[in-house]
C-alpha cells in the first residue's frame, strides 16, 4: 500500500512539474487518486497559478476543495458542469469571481441539483 502511496505522490508532482517548466495554463492531475487537494502543491504552483486556466481532477476521489483552491485558482473559466451534474454526493461549489464562460453560465442552472455559487458576470474579486 504505501509503495502505491508513493507512485501517486510521485505522478502528481512529475504533473505539477511539467505544468511550471512548461508554463502550461492547464494542470491536469486526473487519475491521480487524490482525496484532497495537496497543500504543497500551492507552494510549487506559486508564480504560475495565475496563469492557469484549467484544471482537470477527473478520476480522483476528492472529498473536497478548501476555499484556498478558489482563491489561488481564481481565474478558472470552464467547468465540467456536465461531471458535476453527475457526482451524487457533491451538495455545493463555489466558483465565485472566476471569469466563468457564458456556457457554463447558460447550462449549469439546469442540469445541477446543488448549490453553485457564482458572481455576476463581470464581476471582480474584492481586493485582499
Amino acid at each position: 500500500m504505501l509503495k502505491k502511496m508513493g507512485e501517486a505522490v510521485a505522478r502528481v508532482a512529475r504533473k505539477v512539474n511539467e505544468t511550471v517548466e512548461s508554463g502550461s495554463d492547464t494542470l491536469d492531475l486526473a487519475e491521480c487518486k487524490l482525496v484532497s487537494f495537496p497543500i504543497g502543491i500551492y507552494k510549487v504552483l506559486w508564480n504560475v497559478s495565475g496563469q492557469i486556466h484549467l484544471i482537470t481532477l477527473a478520476n480522483n476521489e476528492l472529498k473536497s476543495l478548501t476555499s484556498k483552491f478558489m482563491t489561488t485558482f481564481s481565474q478558472l473559466r470552464d467547468v465540467p458542469v456536465e461531471k458535476l451534474a453527475a457526482m451524487p454526493a457533491l451538495r455545493s461549489i463555489n466558483l465565485r469571481f472566476n471569469p466563468l464562460n457564458a456556457e457554463v453560465r447558460v447550462i449549469a442552472p439546469p442540469l445541477i441539483k446543488f448549490d453553485m455559487l457564482m458572481s455576476p458576470e463581470g464581476a471582480r474579486a474584492p481586493l485582499p
